[in-house]
């Protein structure tokens, strides 16, 4: 617990690119009325991006496995960093969300915007980005700790179907509430962002397992 804790300061000092900070900047987006919101958590992915291209560049990883720490406990470090961007990027977006929900629920921009409305099911699309993130570039990372290119592709484009999903689905008759601006009575919405919610803490906790036994098997 102590190095991965150590680690985790590594990685927020010495490891992260001021990219991986500044796109958590993006969350913003969830106030924009007439604009795929949900695009807003690419963004904060590839900032993370930006971090792993740079600790590449600069042996990051050969770094961190020959000080005097478990492969475990960096790929921990990693996913710990990688939760925390993430975690912030939502708690911004859970505000504006609140915000939205709240004092400008009536609002005229957002009453009438055919895209999709901040609100739970909204966060819940978020969670499920950040999760897919985790699963196909984080732990397809660790299957080298060096290749990430086609797992950010394939990152790139499962998550813009999620977004065309999301911007779809309120849509179609009887889904309308999906992209309600006055939801927070709404039962079915929070059984949603609760799923939202555990579907991205399973996955991220699976593929970090399955992070820890790939990376266990590579040759540094």
């Amino acid at each position: 617990m102590k190095n991965s804790r150590k680690l985790l300061g590594k990685e927020i000092k010495l490891a992260a690119s001021p990219l991986s900070w500044l796109f958590t900047a993006f969350a913003l987006m969830t106030l924009i009325p007439g604009y795929p919101i949900l695009v807003g958590s690419f963004f904060v992915c590839l900032g993370l991006f930006q971090s792993f291209q740079s600790s590449r560049e600069n042996n990051d990883i050969l770094y961190t496995v020959l000080l005097p720490v478990s492969k475990t406990d960096a790929v921990k470090a990693k996913y710990r960093f990688v939760v925390l961007i993430q975690m912030i990027a939502f708690a911004i977006s859970a505000v504006i969300t609140l915000l939205r929900l709240t004092l400008m629920t009536k609002a005229t921009p957002y009453v009438t915007n055919p895209m999709m409305n901040a609100n739970q099911a909204f966060l819940a699309y978020m969670l499920v980005i950040f999760a897919l993130f985790n699963w196909l570039f984080l732990c397809g990372f660790f299957k080298t700790a060096y290749k990430f290119g086609a797992s950010f592709i394939l990152f790139i484009v499962v998550s813009f179907i999620v977004v065309i999903i999301g911007e779809v689905l309120h849509h179609i008759p009887g889904l309308e509430f999906l992209n309600g601006t006055d939801t927070l009575c709404d039962k079915r919405m929070w059984i949603i962002l609760a799923a939202g919610i555990v579907f991205y803490v399973l996955v991220t906790f699976v593929s970090c397992r399955v992070a820890m036994k790939r990376f266990e098997r590579v040759d540094m």
